[in-house]
């Protein structure tokens, strides 16, 4: 993993909101749909969104499309990238 993507990553777990919900997902068989992710950060639908996109620009989660809803899954390839890369630094 690049230092580039090491930092994106970095940046994207900078926010408790975006931690928040990872803890949730890790919790949750590393998913989550959009619906939840709204009530459990007592947030609007468009922070969601926000932070959503951050974590899969991040490539942190992947985006699977079901009918008109999201939902979200937890990409464990880049977390173990991630955490050796940091052991490593």
């Amino acid at each position: 993993m690049e230092l580039i993507q090491v930092e994106k990553i970095s940046k994207a777990l900078s926010d408790v909101n975006r931690l928040k919900l990872l803890q949730y997902m890790q919790k949750n068989q590393g998913k989550v749909e959009c619906t939840k992710a709204c009530n459990l950060l007592d947030l609007a639908q468009p922070s969601i969104s926000h932070h959503v996109k951050r974590l899969v620009e991040a490539s942190l989660i992947n985006k699977h499309k079901i009918g008109r809803n999201y939902s979200y899954t937890l990409n464990h390839e880049v977390w173990d990238n991630y955490i050796l890369r940091l052991k490593n630094l």
